[in-house]
């Protein structure tokens, strides 16, 4: 599946993903995560007859979360050594290069950095980095050389810190 001249959904490591049909430089703004913002509570519901969507839903502000079913925010996976980031602007939610992406390579940002102190959603991780943290939880359990470099590169929302 195609989204931009730029990206495309594709076979990956760990089933669809989202793909660089091009190379990106750093802080290159890849798409906008578009969906329908949506409460907490509707989130716990999908858990009960989706799973799936509710793990690909994204915080999107202290009582809400973004769903992109139907967009290609749906497709992007998590990496413990991740390639892009979330930036929130405004309402909007970018995906943003954090450092060169090669044509042909799977776009990952990771999760934790959408994960409050107060979330507690936790991923067995399998992304195969030799960084891989084993589990995917909240912020506040990231290591802390990886928590200052994700808080310069501007990638942990104000209101995930604000948990925290």
């Amino acid at each position: 599946m195609r989204y931009s001249s730029s990206l495309k959904v594709n076979s990956v490591r760990n089933g669809l993903g989202i793909v660089a049909l091009k190379a990106f430089a750093p802080g290159v703004t890849l798409c906008q995560i578009k969906g329908r913002v949506v409460t907490g509570e509707t989130v716990w519901r999908y858990w009960d007859t989706d799973p799936r969507r509710g793990e690909n839903c994204f915080r999107y502000d202290a009582d809400h979360y973004l769903d992109p079913e139907g967009e290609i925010g749906a497709y992007a996976n998590h990496s413990c050594n991740p390639n892009a980031g979330i930036v929130k602007t405004g309402i909007r939610l970018l995906l943003q290069a954090i450092r060169p992406i090669a044509a042909g390579a799977e776009i990952t940002h990771d999760y934790t950095t959408l994960l409050g102190a107060d979330d507690v959603w936790t991923m067995k991780c399998n992304c195969g980095e030799v960084i891989c943290r084993k589990v995917v939880r909240s912020f506040s359990k990231l290591p802390a050389a990886t928590l200052r470099r994700y808080r310069k590169l501007g990638i942990i929302p104000y209101f995930i810190l604000k948990t925290g």
